[in-house]
This record gives C-alpha cells, sequence and structure tokens, in this order.
C-alpha cells in the first residue's frame, strides 16, 4: 500500500517561515487528523502537499509512490492520486457540475494513455449515478453550475463527489467542517464514510473535534507553531475539546509567532 512521507517540510509564504519541521506518514487505509488553532500552519501543509505556487519550500521532501512530489506540478501530484477537498470551493458559473467531474476524469485519463478517447457519455452517467446513489445526493445537483449559489453544505458536497468519481489514494480534507451547520456536516461526514476504505488514506484538517464525530479518525495530530508536536488516538480530540490547547503549549514551551 502506498504511503505518503512528509519530512522534516518546512514551508514560507513572502518570506515568513510558517512550517517548521513538519514529519508525517499516511497510509492507504488510514485516517489522520490534524488539529489546531488559527495560524499555525495546518492549510499551508494542505496547500504545499497540493503544489500552490504561493508557497515556497525551504527544506523537506514529501514522497509518494517512490516519488518526491515537492518537483512535481499539480495536475502530476492529481494523477499519483492525491486529492484535495477546498477550505473554499470556487464556483465556475456555466460549467455543470456533471460536465466538470467528466472532463476531469477524462484528463486523469489521458494522462495515463494519450489515445483515450475520454469515457462514454453512457457509462459515465451510470457512474456518477451511482456515486451519487452512494453519497445519497438528488441526481438534478449534476446538472447545476458548479458551486455557483450552493450553499455551504452544497459546495462541500460537490468537493466530496469529485473525490468520489476521481477515487483518489490520498485525500487531504481542509477544514471541510467549515461553516456548516450540523445537518450539513453530518451529511458531508456521511459521504465520506462512505468512501473510506483500504485503498483511500485520509487527512482531516480541522479546528474543532465536531466532525470527528462523525468522522473517525485513526490518529490525530496537534499542530503548533508549524509544527506537529504531539500524536495521539481519536482521545486526543477529545481531550483538547475538554481542556483547549494551553497544556500543549505549557508542555513543549511553544509560543506562537
Amino acid at each position: 500500500m502506498a504511503a505518503l512521507e512528509i519530512k522534516n517540510l518546512h514551508v514560507s509564504i513572502e518570506g515568513k517561515e510558517i512550517l517548521k519541521g513538519v514529519n508525517l506518514t499516511i497510509n492507504q487505509g488510514e485516517v489522520h487528523a490534524i488539529m489546531g488553532p488559527n495560524g499555525t500552519g495546518k492549510s499551508t501543509l494542505a496547500y504545499t502537499l497540493m503544489g500552490h505556487p504561493s508557497y515556497q519550500v525551504t527544506q523537506g521532501e514529501v514522497w509518494y509512490k517512490g516519488q518526491n512530489i515537492l518537483e512535481l506540478e499539480p495536475d502530476e501530484r492529481s494523477r499519483l492520486g492525491i486529492f484535495l477537498a477546498f477550505q473554499y470551493p470556487v464556483a465556475i458559473p456555466g460549467v455543470t457540475v456533471a460536465n466538470f467531474l467528466r472532463t476531469a476524469l477524462n484528463a486523469r485519463r489521458r494522462a495515463e494513455n494519450p489515445e483515450d478517447k475520454g469515457i462514454p457519455i453512457l457509462e459515465f452517467r451510470k457512474l456518477i449515478r451511482s456515486k451519487m446513489e452512494l453519497l445519497k445526493m438528488d441526481p438534478e445537483f449534476a446538472g447545476r453550475y458548479l458551486n455557483d449559489g450552493f450553499s455551504g453544505g452544497e459546495k462541500k458536497r460537490a468537493e466530496i463527489l469529485q473525490m468520489a468519481v476521481l477515487q483518489p489514494e490520498i485525500a487531504i480534507l481542509d477544514e471541510t467542517d467549515s461553516g456548516l451547520d450540523i445537518d450539513a456536516l453530518r451529511i458531508v461526514s456521511e459521504g465520506v464514510n462512505a468512501l473510506r476504505g483500504p485503498n483511500l488514506g485520509v487527512l482531516v484538517i480541522t479546528h474543532y473535534q465536531r466532525i470527528l464525530n462523525y468522522i473517525q479518525p485513526d490518529f490525530v495530530h496537534i499542530m503548533l507553531d508549524g509544527r506537529i508536536v504531539e500524536s495521539g488516538g481519536a482521545d486526543l480530540a477529545l481531550h483538547l475539546e475538554e481542556h483547549g490547547y494551553e497544556w500543549v503549549r505549557e508542555k513543549y514551551e511553544v509560543v506562537e509567532s
């Protein structure tokens, strides 16, 4: 099984160091959660893993399937099987959810085989219908313009539908719970749980423990001041919910910049 290995990762934005030596291994079949207060580097880690050009890697490596993915373009990382669900998905008026997904799927197929003529329409309709049934989504959702006029919950469900269709092996969920009410959070979490399995490794990035009531993690990591300072099981998130982060700061003598 493939593993995503992050080794001593240092990242800066406009000359300011944000990540200060992150080490983490995510295996397929595992669910990891990273928790931490605002500004500690959680989203920076997500965007760096997918190759956002604003984030400068100054030290470290990220290995996946025998390659240091830091040397690859974002689309190449995606084709390797890495997926990022955005905290703030962008609306694309005029492009339906179905057309967007078919285009993305065909781009991946053609990257693997330049002679591929793309997934036939009938086969794609069957595929997206099955994925929407799995995620308990209304079939009419596929005909709407991507994220255009969507509620917060609908935007996040569209991200999970993308994950279902593209079938990544490592999925990074960047604060998927942001802006969701309890009902939307439960629905989105059920979608993630429906996709869990031995071939999918998941990294859940969140401020709060509440999403972890629905998506049960195998491992929980606490990030402070650009480093992972504490790791444990699901009970660590419950401890954070009750006691906050001050005990971690005191334990590791962290003074956040």
